[in-house]
């Protein structure tokens, strides 16, 4: 009798080694590899011939294909990240830190899914005792929500072709588990097979089914990378467990745009769409204050003002502290460095602080401009005008460089109340009449011209 075989699996390439390293020499992650063991490999059968005749392929112009099928959720933060809805036999992975909300909003899309679907969630963490106490606190009351608890995927996968639900939650796939792979529940090996099942119950049976995952310590999605590539939508939750704010990215989406974000607000009674994320976001301004300037990014098509908050404080140590959150540190030094050399604001005798409030991270190279504003405010503490709003890319000569969609952010500005609006001034010259007349527009070639045009 054939013995099982005791493996070791990267979980972030899935290359296979037989005994433990430390580093793959695939990819070259540390710390990666977990214990998998085999089964001994059953004799295979061979294909017959014959059975090809059955098989058929296609030419693209033979193929139909229609209009995509979808489900409203409900919650339209959410139907926007999705591209418009729940696509019919879709594996859509929603995955975030442990109490971001991952459960809470799947729950909540049953309330309005259920009033014409049937839905079937599927629990391997909870009671549906605990599942009905957080629906009660949720209030959700729809009579087509099915619940099962169960963890062998094998009885789900009947139990899903018995009954034909029209959507799947499952709640999570790293708690799912198959008899035949007698590795524990959790690990690479289960993980993905697992996941393949459900990928293939969704497509056989044309429903979508919706998995939630965890992250590890490093914040990436728990278990091997294939498992990115199998789903047709990640979605990830962002935020902080101690602020109201949660953001839902696209990472990943077959049938709709990465760009676009929804943004929620967690309360007593579950998540609630931020309908206007700028005006709550700039909402408690403080007044004259040094150190605080306002910019706008794009988040797909969306304009977003947000606050960065900039302190410069004389240092204690030997080596001045950088601090940023919300902020890439290495493009805080580099701004830093830019000040210095073309500015002439020297810091290396003050800690500098970065801060983009509401817990929003901002990686567009439009924020520099109003990264070294703010850092400028900070260490001459001088108040930058509340009716002001800039944007522009900095670049390592002391240039402020064109930006993308720059009539959007005018327009939002506009909208929102502010008065003059500081962009590069290559910018100035696409601007529509609409919106050069909307607001004040000020175009800047340099960190110089641009700090006078906010304090004065």
């Amino acid at each position: 009798m054939a013995k099982n075989k005791t493996v070791f699996v990267c979980s972030e390439c899935g290359n296979r080694v037989v005994k433990w390293q430390g580093r793959c020499n695939e990819c070259g992650a540390w710390d990666s590899f977990t214990e998998e063991v085999l089964a001994p490999a059953s004799e295979k059968t061979a294909v017959n011939p014959q059975s090809l005749s059955d098989i058929r392929s296609y030419k693209l112009s033979e193929i139909t294909a229609g209009s995509e099928s979808r489900y409203a959720t409900g919650l339209r933060e959410l139907d926007r990240v999705l591209g418009g809805g729940l696509v019919k036999g879709s594996l859509v992975l929603l995955s975030g830190d442990p109490g971001i909300g991952k459960s809470t909003i799947i729950l909540q899309m049953c309330q309005t899914l259920g009033e014409k679907l049937s839905i079937l969630y599927v629990s391997g963490e909870e009671s549906q005792r605990q599942l009905k106490l957080r629906a009660q606190r949720l209030r959700v009351t729809t009579e087509n929500l099915n619940v099962l608890t169960e963890t062998n995927v094998e009885t789900i996968d009947a139990y899903i072709h018995a009954t034909r639900p029209d959507i799947v939650m499952i709640d999570s796939i790293q708690t799912m588990n198959l008899p035949s792979i007698s590795s524990v529940p959790g690990s690479v090996s289960q993980v993905r097979e697992c996941t393949n099942a459900f990928l293939h119950t969704a497509k056989t049976l044309d429903i979508p089914v919706l998995v939630v995952g965890h992250v590890n310590k490093d914040g990436a999605i728990a278990g091997p990378k294939v498992l990115e590539h199998i789903v047709d939508a990640v979605l990830y939750f962002e935020g902080e467990k101690n602020l109201t704010y949660r953001v839902l990215r696209a990472v990943k989406n077959r049938f709709g745009s990465t760009n676009e974000i929804g943004v929620f607000e967690m309360n007593d009674h579950g998540l609630s769409e931020v309908a206007n994320p700028s005006a709550v976001l700039i909402g408690g301004r403080p007044h004259n204050v040094s150190g605080t300037c306002v910019t706008c990014v794009m988040e797909g098509t969306r304009p977003i003002l947000a606050e960065v908050q900039g302190l410069v404080t004389a240092t204690g140590f030997g080596n001045p502290r950088r601090m940023a959150t919300g902020f890439d540190f290495n493009r805080l030094n580099l701004l830093l460095a830019v000040l210095e050399k073309r500015v002439g604001l020297h810091f290396s005798a003050f800690d500098a602080y970065v801060n983009i409030v509401g817990g929003l991270r901002l990686d567009e190279p439009a924020v520099d401009l109003a990264v070294v504003l703010a850092l400028a405010s900070g260490l001459k503490d001088t108040v930058i005008r509340e009716d002001v709003i800039a944007f522009g890319e900095i670049g390592l000569a002391g240039e402020v460089r064109t930006v993308l969609n720059a009539e959007a952010r005018v327009l939002e500005a506009a909208r929102l109340g502010f008065k003059r609006c500081v962009i590069p001034i290559h910018n100035v010259k696409t601007l529509s009449k609409k919106a050069a007349d909307s607001i004040e527009v000020i175009g800047v070639r340099t960190i110089r011209k641009a700090f006078d045009a906010v304090v004065n």
